[in-house]
């Protein structure tokens, strides 16, 4: 910027002389310094919300794949059982539900924050499909243990594996200024099962 005004003074000195080209050279130089400062002033705010978008939807993604791990570890944890001379107990939903906590907070993710999706599962064989919710103080996601499993139908078999599955919910945040996803606060579900190992 320096260097152009420099230019700028020598070519006033020399025009002074009554060149008419360096006159039409000044008369150049020193108008685009003004239309690059005001093309500087629409651009730099678009770039700006652009990089910030980018920001806050990367963040997103981050914390819906976060919640999805964690969904993945509950699962697992859920659908293996103790041990085979204890009786092959399944885990309790307070288990399960300390599995999200766990995932979660290693990702610096608030588990209290974490709510249940009621569902509907239909049971393999007898026995209730209801959603098992765990107690105060754990993350509240929906556990169904012994359910149908969606789209797991082996090729020539006629039965749907059977298996657990993990549901709950988890919310966010978009801080976009002047957009309408300005303070908007979604929620990012998770959902994950898994064939039983029985």
């Amino acid at each position: 910027m320096l260097n152009i005004l420099r230019f700028v003074r020598i070519k006033r000195r020399r025009a002074r002389g009554g060149n008419e080209h360096s006159s039409s050279t000044l008369r150049i130089l020193g108008g685009t310094t003004a239309s690059e400062i005001a093309e500087a002033a629409l651009v730099f705010p678009i770039f700006f919300m652009v990089l910030l978008g980018i920001y806050w939807f990367g963040r997103a993604f981050n914390t819906y794949g976060t919640i999805n791990h964690a969904a993945r570890q509950a699962a697992r944890a859920a659908v293996a059982q103790t041990c085979a001379t204890c009786g092959n107990a399944s885990l309790s939903p307070d288990l399960v539900a300390d599995q999200v906590k766990q995932a979660l907070q290693a990702s610096s993710l608030d588990p209290n924050q974490v709510s249940f999706i009621p569902t509907s599962r239909t049971p393999c064989g007898t026995g209730p499909a209801s959603c098992s919710v765990p107690g105060a103080g754990e993350p509240q996601v929906c556990v169904h243990f012994n359910v149908q499993l969606q789209n797991t139908l082996p090729n020539g078999s006629g039965a749907r594996a059977c298996g657990v599955s993990v549901e709950f919910q988890y919310p966010y945040q978009f801080s976009l200024p002047f957009t309408s996803l300005n303070m908007q606060r979604i929620m990012l579900n998770a959902g994950v099962q898994m064939t039983g190992e029985y």
